[in-house]
């Protein structure tokens, strides 16, 4: 169950659309979290475009809806731009509105994703050779303000995401668990069964971790690729 919508285009392609926003976080007085609003539009774009890619699709367009004020405008572009540059995505298209008309007293927007693809969408089933990592630490609020060194990089996202035979899943807000559980037709996951050194009900944010499900055979270059950000779960 993933948080996409998909159309499809013609008899050969999908438009698939992921979206994410985020509220009382960047400059404003009344914002609960602190933060820039460069860094604000990066993780609330990554949310979304994470979403698309992992559902096969490839980004082609991205809508920015700014509260936050005219004057926020360029950095939140900024930061949405940032984050196509390290998944080195060329030539996607950018727009979007600003609500110019009043003055809200806390930060907010919404981005969404677009993306198209001529794949099915893949549902994933459990077996018994299926392993299972986190890649990256859930982090929220002013946690990832101060310890952003441990979410996983985009470009690290996309690399895991191109291996054959592996899937992904991004963690939000509902955490690790939840997410699991939206991962494959014929599993469900309670929390004692999962051993791992993460919090596996903590809120992931702006998706600073995802799931990657992967045959025993793929564990190494995952493992490898993932470094230090690499932590497995065991039933």
């Amino acid at each position: 169950m993933r948080d996409v919508l998909r159309i499809p285009f013609n008899s050969e392609e999908s438009i698939v659309i992921a979206s994410d926003n985020s509220g009382a976080i960047g400059l404003k007085s009344g914002d609960a979290v602190k933060a820039p609003y460069e860094m604000v539009s990066y993780y609330s774009f990554r949310v979304a475009v994470m979403e698309c890619m992992a559902a096969g699709a490839e980004p082609f367009a991205v809508t920015l809806q700014n509260f936050c004020g005219d004057e926020a405008w360029q950095a939140l572009i900024d930061g949405i731009r940032k984050g196509l540059a390290e998944l080195e995505l060329d030539g996607v298209s950018i727009t979007g509105s600003t609500e110019s008309n009043f003055s809200l007293s806390q930060s907010a927007i919404g981005i969404t994703v677009l993306g198209k693809t001529r794949e099915n969408m893949y549902e994933p089933v459990y077996s018994d050779q299926t392993m299972l990592a986190v890649i990256g630490v859930p982090l929220v609020g002013n946690e990832l303000v101060e310890r952003e060194e441990e979410a996983a990089p985009l470009s690290l996202f996309k690399k895991i995401c191109s291996l054959t035979d592996v899937v992904t899943m991004p963690v939000g807000s509902r955490g690790i668990l939840s997410e699991l559980n939206g991962l494959f037709l014929n599993k469900v996951f309670t929390e004692p069964e999962i051993h791992t050194s993460l919090n596996l009900l903590k809120s992931s944010g702006p998706s600073t971790c995802f799931i990657a499900a992967y045959p025993e055979g793929k564990k190494d270059e995952v493992m490898a690729l993932a470094g230090r950000y690499f932590y497995e779960l065991r039933g």
